[in-house]
């Protein structure tokens, strides 16, 4: 009845798999949970890892060679054999002991094809150096049941839905986003132009990875290179995100060039703030913002 599957890569992925294991089987139906990691380094993730293939219906692989993220978890659904898939990153756990109990009643009381139950972080302010996450968490992906209710196709990831097997064929991840960033804003406008509607419950995941401010700031320069790919392919629009919005604003008049000079004026002040223990939402979105336009101006 449901697959769930869950693209990984150099992450211990067993704690996750256990929770979800002993949840579905008491639920008396027929269940797979596979596991793909991309071909990170062998170490001792890939160990504890390997103790997936030891619970029943369960199983992980390593991909020889690194697929990307969109293609991973293409790669993923050819392989699923049930019509209903769970799709979770390997850094997500679920909040309720419920949780699979919820989606099958989902799934039993409702004629939609895709569910997406909801991101949340632990109220505890993690170190320092890792506040940068939870804060961009907490204001973006954070949102609570009511306010998706009304853009579900805004407040929707990947990181925790629910959808026929069907729809993951037909709309397939875009391959050639190969790294971090807007691989999930491409699958969920594809639903949306198609008219797939997405219905949100209340069933959360944590988020549980917390990457040093750095390496998240870091990750953003990819995501943003990945963006300007995407509006250069015309795979998306400047009306279909806040960030590219602004940025089409800008260009028409004229001013990319100069957002970029003033960016390059202040960087380093916003990445001061932004790598310290109290960063700024605001500033963070003008630090996106001014090296999107910084990308465009080269």
């Amino acid at each position: 009845m449901i697959s769930i599957l869950i693209p990984t890569y150099n992450y211990n992925t067993l704690p996750l798999v256990k929770a979800l294991h002993n949840q579905i089987v008491l639920e008396n139906i027929d269940f797979e949970i596979i596991v793909a990691d991309d071909a990170s380094p062998i170490n001792e993730n890939t160990e504890v890892n390997n103790k997936i293939n030891e619970l029943t219906n369960c199983r992980f692989e390593r991909n020889e060679t690194n697929l990307g993220r969109g293609q991973n978890r293409n790669s993923l659904v050819t392989k699923a054999k049930y019509d209903w898939i769970l799709l979770m990153d390997c850094d997500m756990y679920p909040k309720s002991k419920n949780f699979i109990k919820l989606y099958l009643q989902s799934i039993n009381n409702n004629k939609e094809k895709a569910f997406f139950g909801g991101i949340i972080y632990y109220d505890e302010k993690p170190k320092d150096d890792e506040v940068l996450r939870w804060y961009f968490g907490k204001h973006r992906e954070e949102i609570p049941l009511i306010k998706r209710f009304k853009k579900p196709y805004h407040y929707t990831l990947i990181s925790n839905i629910l959808i026929r097997k069907e729809l993951l064929v037909s709309h397939p991840f875009d391959s050639e986003i190969y790294n971090y960033g807007y691989e999930d804003i491409v699958f969920i406008l594809g639903l949306k132009n198609h008219n797939i509607p997405i219905h949100h419950i209340e069933n959360p995941a944590f988020h549980l990875n917390l990457e040093k401010s750095a390496i998240f700031l870091e990750k953003f320069h990819s995501s943003l290179q990945n963006l300007k790919q995407l509006l250069d392919r015309k795979i998306i629009v400047k009306e279909d995100t806040a960030l590219t919005k602004i940025y089409g604003k800008i260009e028409n008049l004229n001013l990319v060039k100069f957002a970029a000079f003033l960016f390059g004026l202040v960087k380093k002040r916003f990445t001061k703030n932004l790598l310290s223990k109290n960063p700024s939402i605001f500033i963070f979105d003008l630090y996106r913002l001014g090296y999107f336009c910084q990308l465009n101006s080269r």
